[in-house]
């Protein structure tokens, strides 16, 4: 049997379906999460950005325009392009909330001193995550859909509204710090992560 498109379960869920966002979830939710946790971080929490990009789409639908309604890999590369805006939206609203309490909590705090045992070599995947947090933020959220998304330069133009020139040139940026941020941990290992 044959799954309905994301242009039906749209109009499904317009219609009061609640079945439709379920099968919508199920449908996105894994890009999406990814995406998110990419954005906010592995500790930060992503998944209430996410939570919170399907409740707009619950409480309201996009419109499909004509040109995509009745073809699903149009209508779904339209709903997805929606959903990751929503999404991005609400990690800079998880991260700009997050700096502040941060910021906050670290003006209340006395300082601490830690020693250097505490300061121990990262596995590499952690690395690049710190790296990639010390990114300025479109930078960061380009190489984050990029590399770990694995979109395209124009699906990056359409989810974060910049040219795709920008998105090329954010790109090259990015991986140019990264590579220099990086560059300690290759040298400290003998050329190996």
């Amino acid at each position: 049997m044959d799954q309905p498109s994301d242009g039906a379960l749209l109009l499904a869920l317009r219609r009061g379906e609640r079945s439709a966002i379920a099968a919508l979830v199920e449908r996105h939710q894994g890009v999406l999460l990814g995406h998110a946790r990419a954005l906010v971080g592995p500790g930060g929490p992503f998944e209430d950005a996410v939570q919170e990009a399907f409740l707009a789409l619950l409480s309201q639908p996009p419109e499909l325009p004509a040109h995509v309604a009745g073809d699903a890999e149009a209508e779904r590369a339209h709903l997805r392009s929606w959903l990751h805006k929503v999404t991005r939206n609400c990690c800079m609203d998880t991260i700009r909330s997050e700096t502040r309490r941060r910021e906050r909590e670290e003006r209340a705090a006395t300082p601490e001193i830690f020693s250097s045992a505490v300061v121990e070599e990262r596995d590499t995947r952690a690395a690049v995550e710190r790296e990639l947090a010390k990114l300025p933020e479109d930078q960061r959220e380009v190489l984050v859909l990029r590399l770990l998304g694995e979109r395209s330069y124009r699906e990056i133009a359409e989810i974060t509204g910049k040219k795709i020139g920008t998105v090329g040139w954010l790109v090259s940026e990015g991986l140019q710090r990264l590579s220099t941020g990086l560059a300690p941990l290759w040298d400290g290992r003998g050329g190996r992560a």
